[in-house]
């Protein structure tokens, strides 16, 4: 019996030796590295190769490049187009094998700041900026450029800064252009012009923070300015400059308030014929106003927009508003993607304008997708037969 328990205490002894051994011999105390018992080296902190379990991250390929990452700043949710161009970018993004942090900032200035300020903390290569006021981003910008995170300014031109390498957007002054040629058209001016005929019209203009919305009120008034100046249009508020149309934040209630001072002062009687409107959130807000002045529908003034909402094609096809600007999101989310793609990867991104959008440091390239009409006509033809929407959507 006590030779037995010798054997035993001295197995015992020899196992204990032999681990404490092993344990002195296999760190290496300079690299934090252990050694397997096949001689490779491995993370002590991180795991590695070990033999016979392959790695600690699974799938990982340890020669591989590291994953670029990509931050997508979009201004707001209040608009459904915002929500569509931020999953469009990411999706298109990520099945290119990037890594996409997007984030919308809810038309809070400092908090898109903010969210900037971290994907640049985060290591981005590559920013996506659509600015809810470009001018207050100038600082954090400065940032991303010192850190060599190249930006990209997606819909909206970001001002005063040299931060920014390229500018994907939609032809801007070509949208007013088209909403000018639209209200022409379809109110006959020429011949009204001709004829001694005169219609009032109210303007709705976009954000002053926004480039965009000074490029679209140029492209329009290209168009109206001349039936403005000789009486076919008439203005009864007397307000047609930018900076007396425009409305702050693109704002719909804004919208309405105005549309509601301005009947109660000028169009009590509902003989307003135009209401000149940039975008599709004040066309709710003027057709809101309408409703509660207690004015019928049937003295509805043509209403135009912009983005192809769902409610406003609804409106459209129910009469209640004239016209609206698409601009397909998927070419422009296309064209965005293969801007990234080609910094990330050092080539030259497509280009189509070099001159137009200069933002008082630099004259941005960029690439302009075109816009379009939509009215009752063609909707059905373009957004559904596009595949842009589904008639369900419309219409559910």
């Amino acid at each position: 019996m006590k030779t037995r328990l010798i054997t035993i205490l001295n197995i015992l002894i020899l196992i204990l030796s032999c681990t404490g051994c092993a344990s002195l011999q296999g760190v290496n105390e300079n690299s934090g590295k252990t050694s397997s018992a096949a001689g490779y080296e491995t993370d002590a902190y991180t795991g590695g190769e070990i033999e016979g379990l392959g790695s600690v991250y699974e799938g990982r390929d340890e020669d591989s490049t590291p994953v670029k990452r990509v931050g997508v700043a979009m201004p707001t949710r209040t608009s459904e187009r915002w929500i569509n161009d931020g999953m469009s970018i990411k999706a298109r993004l990520e099945t290119l094998g990037y890594e996409v942090d997007l984030q919308y900032a809810d038309d809070d200035i400092e908090l898109q700041i903010s969210q900037i300020e971290s994907m640049i903390r985060n290591e981005a290569d590559c920013l996506v900026i659509s600015s809810i006021d470009s001018t207050k981003l100038v600082d954090v910008l400065k940032k991303a450029r010192d850190n060599g995170i190249s930006v990209i300014a997606y819909d909206r031109l970001l001002m005063d800064t040299d931060a920014v390498s390229y500018y994907a957007s939609f032809d801007n002054k070509k949208v007013g252009t088209l909403i000018g040629e639209y209200i022409s058209e379809h109110m006959g001016l020429k011949k009204a012009s001709e004829s001694g005929r005169s219609y009032t019209i109210e303007f709705f203009m976009g954000s002053p923070d926004d480039n965009n919305a000074l490029f679209l009120y140029k492209g329009l008034m290209e168009v109206l300015k001349p039936y403005l100046d000789d009486g076919t249009l008439v203005c009864r508020s007397g307000r047609t400059s930018f900076y007396e149309t425009c409305i702050l934040r693109w704002s719909e209630d804004t919208a309405q308030g105005k549309c509601s001072d301005l009947i109660k002062e000028y169009y009590r009687d509902g003989d307003l014929d135009i209401a000149c409107s940039a975008f599709d959130g004040f066309a709710y807000g003027i057709l809101k106003a309408w409703k509660n002045a207690g004015l019928s529908e049937d003295s509805l003034p043509l209403i135009t927009g912009q983005d192809a909402e769902k409610n406003a094609i609804k409106n459209i096809a129910e009469g209640r508003q004239g016209m609206t600007i698409y601009k397909d999101t998927r070419i422009l989310a296309a064209k965005c993607v293969t801007m990234v793609q080609a910094l990330l990867e050092n080539s030259e991104p497509e280009i189509n304008d070099t001159f137009q959008y200069n933002n008082n440091v630099l004259t941005v390239p960029a690439y302009l997708c075109d816009p379009v009409i939509i009215d009752e006509e063609n909707y059905e033809e373009i957004l559904i037969g596009g595949g842009y929407y589904t008639k369900e959507q419309l219409f559910q």
